[in-house]
C-alpha cells in the first residue's frame, strides 16, 4: 500500500480459501474485497478534499487526528484504523503450525510471558475479553517490550507498535462459527504468522519504519 493518499487496497496475500478449515472461502472474500475495501475507499473519499494532509501516512492519521480539521476527526479515525488493523489482520496468518518466532522475538515472548504457551494464552484471554466489536493485538514499545491488549471498533493500538492482530468483528467469523467467538479464537491462534512478526520485530528493534510505514 502506498504510504500516503491515495491508498489501494493490497492484495489479499494467500487464496481466499487458503484456511477454509478455519475459516471459510466467502468469509474471507467478503471481509477483504468487501470491508477492506470499504475502508480504504471511505478513508480516500474523506481526505480527497484536504491536500495538506494527503502526505500523512496512516500511522500519523491515526497518532494525529486530533489535529485535523473537526469536521473529519472522527471519520479519518474510523477509516485509518480500518485500513490499518485490516493489514495486519490479513498479514497475521499463515498456514497452520508453519510459522515461529525468531530468536529476537522468541527471547521476547519469554521475557514478556514466560513461554509461548503463556502468550498465546493470554492473547486468547484478551481477545475473549472484548465486549462487541474490536482487536486482540500482540504489539512492542520502542524498547522491544511486548504487550497484549484490545481495542474497540477500529481503534488501532498507537503508540505501540502491531505485529500481529486477532479481528473480532462479527463478519469475520460469523458465517463459520456464528455466534461462537471462542470457537473462532482457538481455530485462529495456529493461523498465526510468526514470521511476519519476527520480521516487524526486527524492523522496529533496527529502528526502521514498521509496517505500514509512519
Amino acid at each position: 500500500m502506498p504510504a500516503h493518499y491515495p491508498f489501494a487496497l493490497p492484495p489479499l496475500p494467500y487464496p481466499y480459501d487458503a484456511f477454509v478449515h478455519d475459516i471459510d472461502r466467502v468469509t474471507m472474500q467478503i471481509h477483504h474485497d468487501r470491508f477492506f475495501a470499504g475502508y480504504v475507499d471511505n478513508l480516500n473519499r474523506i481526505l480527497a478534499p484536504w491536500p495538506q494532509y494527503h502526505d500523512w501516512s496512516l500511522r500519523s492519521l491515526l497518532l494525529r487526528w486530533s489535529e485535523l480539521p473537526p469536521e473529519i476527526q472522527q471519520p479519518v479515525r474510523n477509516s485509518a484504523g480500518g485500513v490499518y488493523n485490516h493489514e495486519f489482520y490479513f498479514m497475521s496468518m499463515a498456514r497452520p503450525n508453519t510459522t515461529q518466532p525468531d530468536q529476537k522475538l522468541q527471547g521476547a515472548i519469554d521475557r514478556s510471558f514466560g513461554s509461548m504457551e503463556s502468550c498465546l494464552q493470554a492473547l486468547r484471554s484478551t481477545a475473549l475479553s472484548q465486549f462487541g466489536s474490536g482487536y486482540a493485538w500482540l504489539s512492542s514499545d520502542t524498547g522491544g517490550n511486548l504487550h497484549i491488549n484490545k481495542t474497540a471498533n477500529q481503534d488501532a493500538p498507537v503508540p505501540l507498535y502491531p505485529l500481529l492482530n486477532i479481528d473480532l468483528w462479527e463478519h469475520a467469523y460469523f458465517l463459520t462459527y456464528q455466534n461462537r467467538r471462542d470457537t473462532y479464537i482457538d481455530h485462529f491462534l495456529p493461523l498465526l504468522n510468526w514470521n511476519a512478526a519476527s520480521a516487524q520485530y526486527a524492523a522496529l528493534l533496527q529502528n526502521q519504519p514498521p509496517y505500514p510505514c509512519p
